[in-house]
């Protein structure tokens, strides 16, 4: 795991240029602590720090040359199947000179080109200069686990895994009004768009080739979305599928736990990650296992059940015990570390347990993906019943004035049920792709545009339709479960670990992502998955016999991070005299301070709703902002 970087010029103006590729290596350094190194030829520049995980030797240090001089490559990730081509590599007379997956990705793509890609399995992003064509090949793995940020204008082409790195080389910084629009619906920018406009995120399963100042993208990989026909033809039993799932994960997990550093595991106590954690205790005695509990939110503290799976499969088992002070105390290590307005709270979480985690090993594997592929949300159960509706569901349709007008909050269990009954109702009358797109965000488009005194609608409408294009209700969830993979995951869940692991220079695996894995998951039908009231459900059964019965019979709890509770108390100057203040609101003149008014004052009234969220993503932003503007 690493950071990568590097600059093409097409001219004479943008050969200056290179030489700042040095400082954006350096702003790198927490993702790849270890070493450092550029490469420079000609117009060609390319920059690698070091998170060494496999041959830490020096023989494999980056950026790497081969024997001959020609190819030189930086690579971010890992290959994990990559001694089985070493072999085959060396048979075919290839003269190899360290133990790395780095140099196998090169030999391969020297001896067979993009088609290469087809054989990787990994999360990635990397790019490959050949000297005689004076090209550049750049690839990024299959679902976007790794980043990938380019700017690129007549004069130059630009790339790096974090968009603070790109800044290093001088681009123009001017916000795209519509990724801002989203964001502060979402709490995240959709890819491929960034922050910035000409700033934009190479999409998953895509390569590009630079030569000449033109630039080609290819697709070498979508996931295989198949019709419910298509599906019904191949004839899955239920049984045999949970037999290939067993057999397919196993597979998946023994090829993640290749490393020349310690591993470990994150364990909450769920299915996702207990089921990792079974089936690595295989291959590992005493894995390392990581849980974080909350003793000031004990609804959300499932250390318990993480123990007893760690006991169980006879895990070396550590729990750090989190009060709402220590999250808060690393707030403005997640704002700093954020380059590209994000605001999922959890990731806060995320940051302590990767930070905690750290401590005892270099890599961790994940459970993350699962929920997007089997239904596992709240969502999933809910679009489920309202496109098999019957009396109950109609009845709380039909009590939508009641919700609205009762008080609700996510912070307590009654008013948080409210809250829900409330979406619910207002999703059974829209149409599926605007049902869907409702329940991503946490407000509706129409509040979101009060807020600016620009927008461009039809930019937004364009994106939107594009996000939500298989989204028909003409089909089953599977339509839902692929988009929240191309969306939710891709956008949300992947970076968000990937931040905060990388922040404290810790590599996350996640074998629910083996692209056999997913391949899979997506020739069975819906109905395998999700019904009214259970989610992952053939992974639950084809688990049941491993696991402990226990962890079958408690609520799924997402954790809350106590946003409301501190906007009311340490973070409450901050929304009254400085990001939110009246005099930086107008100065700044990008908000409507009426409406920044009205927010917070629902924000500290009885019926908050999901204005906490909202302001979290205001406060991000103005945070973000003001470290780059001011």
């Amino acid at each position: 795991m690493c950071g990568i970087t590097g600059i093409i010029a097409f001219d004479d103006n943008a050969l200056p240029l290179l030489k700042k590729a040095d400082g954006a290596v350096a702003a790198l350094y927490k993702r790849g602590p270890d070493r450092s190194g550029t490469y420079y030829h000609n117009n060609i520049a390319l920059g690698h720090a070091r998170l060494s995980i496999i041959d830490v030797s020096e023989a494999a240090a980056q950026p790497f040359t081969d024997a001959s001089g020609r190819y030189t490559i930086v690579f971010n990730g890992e290959f994990f199947n990559f001694k089985e081509h070493r072999d085959a590599l060396l048979k075919k007379g290839h003269t190899l000179v360290s133990h790395s997956d780095t140099e196998v990705l090169l030999h391969l793509y020297m001896s067979e080109g993009p088609s290469f890609l087809e054989k990787i399995n990994g999360f990635f992003a990397f790019a490959i200069y050949d000297k005689e064509e004076g090209s550049l090949f750049l690839a990024r793995d299959r679902f976007g686990v790794k980043p990938l940020f380019i700017y690129r204008d007549e004069e130059k082409f630009i790339f790096a895994s974090e968009l603070k790195a790109l800044l290093q080389y001088g681009i123009p910084k001017e916000i795209d009004h519509t990724s801002l629009s989203q964001y502060l619906q979402l709490n995240y920018i959709p890819a491929p768009f960034s922050i910035f406009k000409n700033v934009s995120k190479q999409r998953p399963g895509t390569f590009l080739q630079i030569k000449r100042g033109e630039v080609k993208e290819s697709v070498y990989y979508e996931i295989p979305f198949k019709t419910d026909d298509e599906i019904k033809n191949l004839n899955i039993g239920y049984d045999e599928a949970q037999k290939e799932i067993i057999k397919l994960l196993d597979n998946s997990v023994k090829l993640r736990l290749i490393s020349d550093v310690p591993l470990g595991a994150f364990l909450s106590g769920g299915i996702d990650s207990s089921i990792i954690v079974a089936l690595a205790s295989k291959y590992t005695s005493h894995l390392n296992t990581f849980s974080i509990g909350y003793k000031d939110e004990p609804l959300f503290d499932e250390t318990k059940y993480a123990r007893q799976v760690a006991d169980k499969f006879k895990t070396n088992h550590t729990e750090f015990s989190l009060s709402n002070d220590d999250l808060f105390s690393v707030l403005y290590n997640v704002l700093d570390y954020t380059d590209e307005p994000f605001a999922d709270s959890s990731a806060l979480a995320v940051n302590i347990l990767s930070q905690c985690t750290r401590k005892h090993v270099t890599v961790a594997l994940s459970g993350d993906g699962a929920d997007e592929l089997f239904g596992g949300y709240n969502k999933h159960k809910a679009e489920y019943r309202i496109r098999n509706a019957g009396a109950a569901e109609k009845m709380i349709q039909l009590l939508s004035p009641l919700w609205s007008a009762l008080p609700k909050s996510r912070n307590s269990a009654f008013s948080n049920k409210i809250r829900q009954f409330e979406r619910f109702a207002k999703g059974m009358s829209l149409p599926p792709d605007e049902r869907y797109w409702r329940w991503c965000g946490f407000t509706v488009e129409a509040e979101v545009e009060k807020l600016f005194h620009q927008q461009d609608g039809l930019d937004y409408a364009k994106r939107k339709k594009e996000i939500l294009q298989n989204i028909t209700g003409k089909s089953s969830l599977n339509e839902v479960f692929y988009t929240d993979m191309k969306l939710v995951l891709q956008n949300d869940m992947l970076v968000k670990v990937d931040m905060m692991s990388m922040e404290n220079s810790l590599e996350v695996r996640t074998p629910f992502l083996d692209f056999n894995f997913v391949n899979y998951i997506f020739s069975l039908p819906a109905s395998f998955k999700t019904d009214k009231t259970v989610g992952k459900k053939i992974l639950q059964d084809a688990f049941r016999d491993i696991l402990p019965e226990s962890i079958y019979h408690r609520a799924k709890h997402g954790f809350e991070v106590p946003l409301l509770n501190w906007f009311r108390n340490e973070l409450k100057n901050l929304i009254f005299a400085d990001f939110l203040s009246e005099g930086f609101i107008r100065e700044q003149g990008l908000f409507d301070y009426k409406v920044i008014l009205e927010l917070k004052e629902k924000l500290f009234s009885n019926n908050p709703g999901d204005t906490a969220a909202r302001i979290w993503g205001l406060l991000v932003f103005q945070y973000w902002w003001k470290k780059y503007f001011l």
